[in-house]
């Protein structure tokens, strides 16, 4: 039987066993409010791929979606907070939900940007630092909304954890332009865009020789043309994203930013041991040949071509992570004048916190996420708290990509093997993490569940919340979890997670947490309040197996001059 093993501290290790059947899941968790029916017994929803070669069939999860559907009247959703640099391009699409058509402005733009009204997007560039205070409208034929939002100018860019999307869990080495072009067509007309989710991150696979202006990277022939790509994206208000390592080779083992050759070029290729699209043919080579670092560091060849190319991403690939590396394209990135996001991978050692705090903006955790509760409960419950101390705007340890929907790694597509349940447990982690969020979905197939999953504005408000803390564990047993996320508002976010195989009750006790007079209990998955407790009160709800019951208690405290007996 497959268990999972949770450091929860140096004297409690917690086993989980199986876990069920992602087509027969667990029920959801069960709150005063509301309990979920169980899983369908209709026929499985079939939906072809976005390459139509391949039908899977999608488990019908809609009795399990709890997320309420969004009202016609105009609603401002995403962050409340966005950073660039001085004198860098600025890209915003303000992400609202309501009946189209609709119109937007915003009052007190800095001088430099520019609203396009009708599709909600900020353009354009501000030379001077500063924290400049907006308000956001957004207007249909049923009622109009407001939202303030701060635009700050310095020295920090994502100040919120990105969210979007990543090509690696579903199309691996097999991406192109196409089907890029087609996820982010996706991301705007299913929603996704509507809530925030802004990245289109191309992984690996797209490389090609050396060679341009630049003699930088050049793609391979499956993207024809990137900078028509990066254009195609920015108009749709989306970021671009790309991938590449520090070594000769890639993990994919396409060419990588550096070299044993002055002139850039490979002596595997030159001698023909790769494919039509330059990557290596491993029957003729071994990888582990070619998975060093080269000589000669083209790091700021390759990063004027992607400025030129307008990308904002880079997911730069190699373990273990060094520093000297890591400043060399972190210098080459500054020197372009282009905001890109510096995102390291892979299994960033904890030791190494203060360098990658210092040099990039993400940085990845753990290793490779796969579909199971075994590989997601061990990098979310073991993993993560030992970065809280190095989470802050800006600055966001990433427990990788987001495996719902349908997946495969370019090899075997399926559906995700995780439960509902387990579903719920993976993005309520993530929120109170502040992890970075990337899907790697066929965006074809995103199914009401799973839509469901992603297009919560309050679940996604704890993620981008402004001030950037990560959540930590508060209790825990062999059972149970209890994970406690402060708030910029002054509320409290809580996310009660039961490890466990079975049904467990878990409590809530305001002043357990340090929070005093009455709160507001209010479910974030539902939407809706559930309790008004005191301070001493106790809040029980029954969480359901791997499952969650994720919550804000709020106002939070008041700052209001206390008086009697208080203890």
């Amino acid at each position: 039987m497959k268990r999972i093993l949770f450091a929860l501290a140096a004297c409690a290790v917690i086993t989980c066993g199986t876990k069920s059947d992602p087509k027969e899941p667990a029920a959801l968790p069960e709150t005063p409010a509301a309990k979920p029916e169980s899983v369908s017994s209709s026929e499985p929803l079939k939906v072809k791929s976005s390459t139509d070669t391949t039908t899977i069939t999608a488990p019908d999860y809609s009795r399990f979606i709890l997320t309420p559907p969004a009202p016609p009247t105009p609603r401002i959703n995403g962050p409340k907070i966005y950073g660039a640099r001085p004198g860098h391009d600025f890209l915003y699409r303000i992400p609202a939900t309501g009946d189209r058509p609709m119109t937007f402005s915003a009052k007190g733009l800095p001088k430099g940007l520019k609203l396009d009204r009708s599709t909600g997007i900020i353009t354009g560039k501000v030379r001077h630092k500063g924290t400049y205070n907006v308000t956001l409208k957004a207007e249909n034929a049923l009622g109009s909304a407001e939202k303030l939002f701060r635009i700050v100018i310095g020295d920090k860019i994502a100040l919120t954890p990105p969210l979007g999307w990543n090509s690696w869990n579903c199309w691996g080495n097999t991406v192109s332009q196409e089907l890029v072009e087609f996820s982010a067509r996706a991301m705007v007309e299913k929603g996704l865009a509507d809530y925030g989710w802004s990245y289109i991150n191309i992984d690996d696979g797209w490389q090609g020789i050396r060679g341009g202006k630049y003699n930088g990277i050049q793609p391979n022939r499956k993207f024809p043309d990137m900078k028509a790509l990066g254009d195609y994206l920015h108009s749709l208000g989306l970021k671009f994203g790309i991938y590449s390592g520090p070594w000769c080779s890639t993990y994919a083992s396409h060419i990588g930013s550096s070299c044993d050759r002055e002139d850039g070029t490979y002596w595997w290729i030159e001698e023909g041991l790769v494919n039509e699209n330059m990557r290596l043919d491993r029957s003729k080579l071994s990888k582990e040949d070619i998975r060093t670092f080269g000589k000669y560091s083209f790091a700021a060849q390759d990063a004027r071509q992607w400025a030129d190319w307008g990308v904002d991403y880079l997911k730069y690939d190699w373990n273990l992570n060094d520093e000297w590396w890591m400043r060399d394209m972190k210098e080459a990135l500054d020197a372009t004048g282009r905001d890109i996001v510096y995102s390291i991978s892979n299994k960033a050692r904890v030791a190494m916190g203060p360098v990658f705090a210092k040099y990039a903006e993400c940085w990845r955790t753990t290793g490779d996420i796969r579909d199971t509760w075994e590989s997601m409960g061990t990098i979310g419950f073991q993993g993560q708290d030992k970065w809280a101390g190095y989470r802050e705007p800006g600055k966001w340890p990433d427990a990788d990509m987001l495996v719902l929907g349908k997946v495969g790694w370019g090899r075997k597509d399926h559906w995700t093997n995780l439960t509902p349940d387990e579903q719920f447990t993976h993005i309520s982690l993530w929120a109170i993490f502040a992890s970075p969020m990337l899907l790697g979905c066929d965006m074809a197939m995103l199914d009401p569940f799973t839509l469901s999953l992603l297009c919560n504005n309050e679940v996604l408000d704890v993620n981008q919340d402004p001030l950037g803390i990560q959540g930590v564990r508060h209790e825990y047993n062999d059972n149970t979890v209890t994970y406690v996320k402060p708030l910029e508002d002054g509320s409290i976010a809580i996310g009660l997670f039961n490890i466990s195989e079975t049904p467990q009750t878990m409590e809530l006790i305001p002043h357990k947490i340090g929070l005093l007079g009455k709160q507001k209990i209010r479910d974030l998955w539902r939407q809706q309040d559930v309790a008004e407790v005191g301070q001493h009160e106790k809040w029980s709800t029954t969480v359901a197996p791997h499952g969650v019951v994720l919550v804000k208690m709020y106002p939070g405290n008041s700052g209001e001059k206390l008086g009697g007996a208080w203890r």
